[in-house]
């Protein structure tokens, strides 16, 4: 793409914008372009940011760590280049293992996943497919290892990066500067590249 679908808000001046330039400060340094152009209508971008804080927060064993991992991974199967970054980038700062972030792709013969976290990276490859991958011996692997809640967890990160991965490919969302450094850094032995969210 010659340039972004639609330009993100800039407006300094912005009260609502700048608190959401706040909030996303705190959690991957930096607020994201997607934010800044969903902010064209500030419903979506509020009701945005109330579904990211609620599919995020932490209420049984699924872990800050393990949710940007699945967000990595289902993002992959998209093939969103920006969410791979930011999610990467989310990764490190929310403190996953290092080597799991390092043998992402090997989560399923890597002694630094457990047998569970296999269970969850193999349902959200799967759950981000098109057509959809999964299957009765999928699903029973995890009601093997997670409860009811947090499989819901798990499918809400997964749902959450399907709405960003079709809304940063197709807007052509502009890679921040930190997400670039965090892809080149983490994820380029993948193959990794800024692709089209680079003007």
């Amino acid at each position: 793409m010659k340039r972004p679908l639609v330009h993100p808000k800039s407006d300094q001046n912005d009260k609502d914008l700048n608190d959401m330039v706040l909030f996303y400060n705190e959690t991957l340094g930096f607020c994201p372009n997607s934010i800044k152009t969903m902010h064209h209508r500030p419903r979506i971008a509020y009701a945005f940011i109330e579904m990211n804080k609620a599919v995020m927060e932490n209420q049984g064993r699924v872990t800050s760590g393990l949710k940007r991992l699945i967000g990595y991974i289902s993002s992959h199967a998209a093939g969103c280049r920006y969410c791979q970054a930011h999610t990467i980038r989310a990764a490190e700062r929310y403190e996953a293992d290092r080597a799991q972030i390092e043998n992402i792709w090997s989560y399923r013969t890597h002694d630094a996943f457990s047998e569970a976290e296999r269970a969850a990276l193999d349902f959200s490859l799967a759950a981000s497919q098109i057509p959809n991958g999964v299957d009765d011996a999928i699903a029973e692997r995890m009601r093997e290892h997670w409860n009811e809640g947090e499989i819901v967890e798990i499918l809400g990160v997964v749902a959450l990066f399907g709405y960003l991965n079709r809304w940063n490919d197709s807007m052509g969302t502009q890679l921040e500067g930190p997400a670039v450094e965090s892809g080149e850094q983490l994820l380029t032995s993948d193959g990794w590249t800024v692709g089209k969210h680079k003007y």
